[in-house]
């Protein structure tokens, strides 16, 4: 019994064997180019100067940026005139509220007004 299961496993064993088989060695592959050195170099720096192929949206052919018209003392202008505007995102900002309380009186009203205040003795807490 022990003679017929290791005739088995020496079949078997042997069929693995002559199944497995590695690629043979070629040796270093010798290349023949029919292109200089120099030229391969000027083709180099053309090609690292260049779009990069393997960017992300490569292959979606997305249209270079243009170069602007408008002028650099114009475009100044209105980045400062929007920054005075204030912030257009902010609450309320579309409500048109009006920037500034307009009194109907005139400077020295007003002072005198404060000033009797004052004299009766109210003070800014008790407001």
């Amino acid at each position: 019994m022990k003679a017929s299961v290791l005739l088995a496993a020496a079949a078997v064993s042997s069929l693995f064997a002559l199944s497995a088989s590695a690629e043979q060695y070629q040796g270093v592959l010798q290349f023949r180019s029919s292109a200089s050195r120099a030229s391969v170099r000027a083709e180099a720096v053309v090609a690292s100067h260049g779009a990069d192929p393997y960017r992300e949206g490569a292959s979606a052919d997305v249209a270079p940026a243009l170069p602007t018209l408008a002028m650099r003392a114009d475009t100044r202008a209105e980045a400062v005139a929007a920054a005075r505007a204030g912030n257009i995102y902010a609450d309320g900002a579309n409500a048109d509220a009006p920037r500034a309380f307009t009194s109907t009186l005139d400077r020295a009203t007003v002072r005198a007004q404060a000033r009797a205040t004052a004299a009766r003795g109210v003070t800014e807490g008790t407001l």
